[in-house]
């Protein structure tokens, strides 16, 4: 399910942004750094499941115009 996995994403973004905050405010690179892994996985897989989407879609589509 599509909701479920953008609801998961966005969390894990905002989880990554968060350990970016607090890494700046520490000063600690090792957090900063974990941070912006975590949302650029985020980014990835969210892009994985709008292009998912996408196929479906198209899939739908062409089911449809051969009815």
């Amino acid at each position: 399910m599509a909701g479920i996995e953008d609801v998961k994403n966005a969390a894990a973004k905002a989880a990554g942004k968060a350990k970016e905050a607090v890494g700046n405010v520490t000063d600690n690179d090792r957090l900063k750094a974990e941070g912006k892994t975590d949302q650029v996985k985020a980014d990835t897989k969210q892009a994985g499941t709008d292009a998912k989407d996408a196929v479906h879609g198209v899939a739908d589509s062409l089911k449809n115009d051969n009815k």
